[in-house]
């Protein structure tokens, strides 16, 4: 049995930060009402403290997608090329309404950017499973 162990590693690293990026993002939204119950400013101070550990996944997912794309390229079928613009146009997205809810000052503004980085992210996740066949 030959194992690629540096593609394991690559791999295992892009899927733990992805896990802390959505999954992260899915926790927080669940919280959000129950800490909000217990204290308006609640949801903020978590939302700072998850801060902390989703923009260094979110980084970690870019560069080990970017690796990701350098490793398998060369082996990509008829359509990889297609699939893998969609998956970055909507990594961009996440990134961007995620940043933009971090500004934003209303509730329609924090629900609005919350849910269009929410929604992006899974997008993301199902779109990379497309991608790995």
């Amino acid at each position: 049995m030959d194992i690629d162990w540096l593609g394991s590693v690559r791999l295992f690293v892009h899927v733990i930060a992805a896990t802390v990026w959505v999954g992260g993002q899915l926790v927080l939204a669940a919280l959000v009402p129950i800490l909000r119950s217990q204290d308006p400013g609640l949801p903020k101070i978590a939302a700072r403290a998850f801060n902390r550990v989703a923009w260094p996944a979110y980084w970690v997912l870019v560069v080990t997608g970017v690796w990701n794309i350098a490793a398998e390229h060369a082996e990509a079928p008829t359509g990889w090329t297609t699939v893998l613009a969609v998956k970055v146009a909507l990594v961009a997205l996440s990134g961007v309404s995620a940043f933009l809810h971090t500004r934003a000052s209303t509730t329609l503004g924090l629900a609005l950017w919350g849910a269009l980085s929410g929604l992006s992210a899974l997008s993301v996740v199902y779109v990379g499973i497309l991608l790995a066949g």
